[in-house]
């Protein structure tokens, strides 16, 4: 008898256990199955031909995470069900090798970072002594593993082209690069010492990856866009700090007060647009 109650508490418990497994499964956070984000497709580049192509320039920028324009791109510092940052998105491609990770330095797409060398760069190992739990309480060199924090990276760094298309008439641009810079942290102190460029990642790429990342959308959540919509639709802010030239030299080397340097990214700035203007002018 005893036997027969202790098989049925254990059935009992076992099915109780099961159905709410099964009933945690099937909750539905929302009102309906979110199917638009996670199948979007990327809308391809139209053809263009070098014969086309009227007028061009290359010009870098900086894109501040820190400016408000810009949270939707930094936030959430932790993954969340729905939404990921720009940053966690693009190390987990680059973890999972769905994205090629190059060398920092190199924005031509030349070189190549290899697995072990993505990984320096994306955990730190470090030793400490640490005291033993056990009698003498000695003090034992252990070996800790800290993984990178994705909210460092408060800037990013865009490579675009922007050309004067005359079959179609417009002045258009497309992202050829972007990298991730972070906050190079002391790890005995937690004393920023300035900027670390992580590596460069050639957009056309990332693009099938970002089509199918969301990002909150403040106005309409029901309305949620992806980070291939950010960048299509050019929603950030930023501000230029190179543009292509005899020297390849940057605004900071030749402009050496900050001031004068957003007004020369500026004055770049606005020789696009008049450019434009004057093509338009009859």
């Amino acid at each position: 008898m005893k036997k027969f109650v202790v098989i049925l508490t254990l059935a009992v418990g076992f099915l109780s256990g099961g159905i709410g497994q099964s009933m945690a499964q099937n909750v539905l956070d929302g009102v309906y199955v979110k199917e638009h984000y996670p199948t979007r497709k990327v809308i391809p580049y139209t053809h263009l031909r070098e014969a086309d192509v009227m007028w061009a320039t290359r010009i870098w920028r900086k894109l501040d995470l820190r400016e408000k324009i810009n949270h939707p791109l930094y936030y959430p510092t932790e993954p969340i069900k729905n939404r990921r940052s720009l940053t966690q998105v693009i190390i987990e491609a680059v973890r999972e090798g769905s994205l090629t990770a190059y060398d920092p330095l190199d924005d031509e797409f030349t070189m190549t970072l290899t697995k072990a060398e993505i990984e320096r760069k994306l955990s730190f190992i470090d030793t400490q002594y640490i005291e033993s739990p056990d009698p003498p309480y000695d003090l034992q060199m252990t070996v800790i593993e800290e993984e990178f924090d994705p909210a460092t990276v408060k800037e990013f760094r865009l490579k675009e082209d922007w050309f004067f298309d005359r079959q179609k008439s417009i002045l258009d641009v497309r992202i050829i690069g972007i990298q991730p810079v972070a906050d190079n942290v002391d790890r005995t102190t937690g004393e920023i010492r300035g900027k670390e460029p992580m590596f460069w990642v050639y957009f056309p790429e990332a693009r099938n990856i970002f089509a199918s990342a969301e990002v909150f959308n403040r106005q309409n959540d029901a309305e949620r866009r992806t980070l291939e919509d950010i960048f299509w639709k050019r929603m950030f802010g930023s501000y230029i700090y190179k543009e292509k030239n005899v020297y390849d030299r940057q605004i900071s080397d030749y402009m050496l007060n900050g001031i004068d340097q957003l007004l020369e990214a500026e004055k770049i700035k606005e020789d696009i647009f008049i450019l434009e203007h004057d093509l338009w002018e009859y």
